[in-house]
């Protein structure tokens, strides 16, 4: 009696490749460490719980829920570790994992670049209406090339698009095709799809051109090789100038409609739950266009300042650093709010887990129970 294959066990690499297709490790920055950071790859995973910190609250928790694996905003591991033993704060963690059986994995700055990552998210919970991306991505982006012969064009278009290429903006599959004449002479050990060894050949050919970001050029080179007849095609890749569309930090958009400061400032403490905010701006300030960049992305302040927007909003803004949102006057350019760290990446743990739970319906994803800052704001008794 013939029955059904009964489905594939997931694994840690399988939840990797959903999380890293979203958002791929070369967007990542360049001082960042991400991905499976302990654990089996090959470990079979029923239940994932997610965290924006890996903290021993969180490990006990999934070891006590069965979860087979942790996913975490923040990475454990930046620098390496001289041992991994119990009276080492990073160490012990690592060490718990072990135990417990857990595999542990981290999503960060290629989360914060993604399009719809941590900061749309931000946005969307602030009531920011019309996203667009604060700080895209510069000097990314390349320029793939290939010749194929006229009767296999649609077949590599389509597994390039696949591989990534051809994402502009809101639009995928983007491409531009124009056809010429390709000339070769096989040699005497080749196998060629079309013409005579040894005899010169002329092909009708067309030259299809397509934009991937440099982390996807691998895999588009890979694809066009599987659906390209010939053993040797021809891939010629362009560094191109600009910035990605796709891909960035921070967001910007608009307020459905314009409130004055004081309103708009109760508005980010009540959606992040906020137990305070510091900020630079003036009451009678009328807030409608505002940027927004989950954790630490003052760095990102000129890009809102250039955009025109109202309020920016984003973490871990130092005492001096607050002055760059004045203008020469000692005036406000901008309303500079600092929301917390933790306030403005805690919707990180719902988008990741929407995520997954999105791709793999029977798969058991929960969301930490544990605030994971170690920071509190005290307002008095």
């Amino acid at each position: 009696i013939l029955r059904d294959a009964s489905p594939a066990a997931m694994t840690v690499a399988d939840v990797l490749a959903t999380l890293h297709a979203w958002a791929p490790p070369g967007q990542k920055a360049d001082f960042d460490r991400v991905g499976l950071q302990v654990g089996d790859p090959a470990a079979e995973v029923t239940r994932v719980l997610v965290a924006l910190d890996l903290t021993p609250a969180v490990v006990d928790e999934a070891s006590e829920a069965g979860a087979e694996l942790i996913v975490t905003h923040h990475p454990l591991l930046f620098k390496p570790l001289n041992r991994a033993t119990t009276d080492h704060p990073v160490g012990s963690l690592v060490w718990r994992l072990a135990r417990a059986g857990v595999s542990f994995a981290a999503i960060h700055t290629n989360l914060d670049a993604a399009h719809g990552g941590v900061s749309f998210a931000l946005a969307e919970q602030l009531g920011v209406r019309d996203l667009s991306i604060l700080a895209p991505l510069d000097g990314v982006m390349r320029q793939v090339v290939v010749f194929v012969p006229a009767s296999h064009a649609d077949g590599v278009r389509e597994a390039m698009a696949e591989a990534g290429a051809g994402e502009i903006g809101e639009y995928t599959g983007c491409s531009f095709s124009v056809s010429g004449t390709g000339r070769f002479r096989p040699g005497a050990a080749a196998t060629p799809h079309l013409g005579t060894v040894g005899e010169e050949a002329e092909v009708e050919e067309v030259r299809i051109e397509a934009v991937a970001p440099t982390w996807a050029v691998g895999a588009v080179r890979r694809a066009v090789a599987g659906a390209h007849p010939y053993e040797t095609p021809v891939v010629e890749v362009y560094p191109l100038e600009g910035q990605a569309t796709r891909q960035g930090y921070g967001a910007i958009g608009r307020l459905d409609a314009p409130e004055p400061l004081p309103a708009f400032l109760a508005r980010v403490r009540d959606a992040l739950g906020a137990g305070a905010l510091r900020y630079v701006g003036n009451d009678d300030q009328t807030i409608e266009r505002v940027a927004v960049c989950g954790g630490s992305g003052l760095s990102f302040l000129p890009h809102a300042l250039r955009a025109g927007a109202d309020a920016y909003v984003t973490a871990d803004v130092t005492y001096h650093r607050f002055f760059e949102a004045l203008d020469t006057e000692g005036q406000p350019r901008l309303a500079l709010v600092d929301a917390g760290h933790y306030e403005t990446e805690a919707v990180t743990e719902r988008l990741i887990a929407d995520r997954l739970r999105s791709h793999h319906p029977d798969l058991a994803v929960a969301t930490t129970h544990h605030r994971t800052s170690p920071m509190r704001t005290y307002s008095g008794s």
